[in-house]
């Protein structure tokens, strides 16, 4: 990439990157307000990688931050291997596995309901992801469906934590401590999944990443939630009728029509003082007990699986007829 790269250029250019990669100006896997991610190839193992772009004047980089975390994170099962970090150009640079679809992806894919099934052995692996970042003195911030992906090839079902622009460091590593109580915080993450302490301005902790998960396992098995579509002026007032909407929507409303245990997860991370350890054994508890009771096997299979797998059945079916009439023909 030039010294004068900018995005126009990376639309037109396969652009060398680093030592033998090359970034796909054609592919774009991802944006947001970080940035974008490409599609790009490392030429010496011939690998597909993902390569996310930030700009270096952007107002709030954290790209350099984010590989600190994933560098800690390494090696943890569900956390995508970085390749590469530096600046080239106009651009912070982080080189990192190619993965494949996000759960929200999925979720539309499947006609934006999750089985029973899938929904709890999806979060069951969340569940682990968040306790395994925990575990290394990190909370996340952004629990949702965009940031979560499965694997690719022999790794399809596994499903991988990523975006650690928010996350922050709960703990000392070395004396334990806990951060301190604070409130009057402006909403950091994302505002449908946000816990009510979010909402209230109270420091996150770990407590906040599992309330996030309850509400990313309603939304997979309703479809919505019920604090989705309001309307509002500014950003503000819509923040606070999410929030008004969210402790007004009793659990038991929530989660009617759908297995006790899920309204006993959301109590339970509801109930977490802001210091506490969460017994995440209880949570994986609850959600086999749901399985156990709805003859569900945790096979990995998933509703998206049979979906492909259909599909692809459909797609030579249709090629094996276009073969006969051209034959016929």
């Amino acid at each position: 990439m030039s010294n004068s790269g900018n995005v126009s250029e990376l639309q037109s250019y396969e652009i060398p990157v680093a030592n033998n990669y090359i970034l796909n100006g054609k592919k774009k896997l991802g944006s947001g307000a970080f940035g974008e991610i490409y599609y790009g190839f490392y030429q010496r193992e011939e690998k597909e990688v993902a390569i996310k772009l930030e700009q270096i004047k952007s107002k709030h980089p954290q790209l350099f931050y984010e590989s600190k975390i994933y560098m800690t994170l390494k090696g943890g099962l569900g956390i995508p291997n970085i390749y590469w970090c530096g600046t080239q150009g106009n651009y912070n640079i982080l080189i990192i596995e190619l993965l494949g679809f996000s759960l929200e992806d999925l979720f539309n894919y499947c006609g934006r309901k999750f089985s029973l099934k899938t929904s709890i052995m999806v979060v069951d692996q969340m569940l682990s992801r968040i306790e395994y970042i925990h575990s290394k003195n990190f909370i996340h911030r952004d629990i949702k469906p965009d940031n979560f992906l499965i694997g690719r090839k022999n790794r399809k079902n596994i499903i991988y934590i990523i975006d650690f622009g928010l996350s922050k460091k709960f703990r000392d590593p070395k004396t334990n401590m806990h951060i301190s109580y604070r409130d009057g915080k402006s909403l950091t993450g994302t505002a449908r999944f946000a816990s009510i302490n979010t909402h209230l301005g109270i420091e996150q902790s770990r407590r906040d990443d599992l309330e996030s998960l309850g509400y990313v396992l309603m939304y997979f098995l309703k479809g919505s939630l019920p604090w989705q579509g309001l309307k509002a002026k500014t950003i503000n007032e819509k923040y606070n009728k999410i929030m008004k909407t969210k402790i007004q929507t009793s659990l038991e409303n929530l989660c009617e029509g759908f297995p006790e245990e899920i309204e006993t997860i959301i109590h339970y991370t509801r109930d977490l003082t802001f210091d506490e350890t969460p017994d995440y054994n209880f949570i994986h508890k609850l959600l086999k007990d749901i399985g156990d009771n709805n003859n569900i096997q945790f096979d990995q299979v998933f509703d998206w699986t049979i979906m492909f797998k259909n599909n692809k059945k459909k797609e030579e079916n249709n090629n094996s007829n276009e073969k006969e009439i051209k034959q016929a023909e």
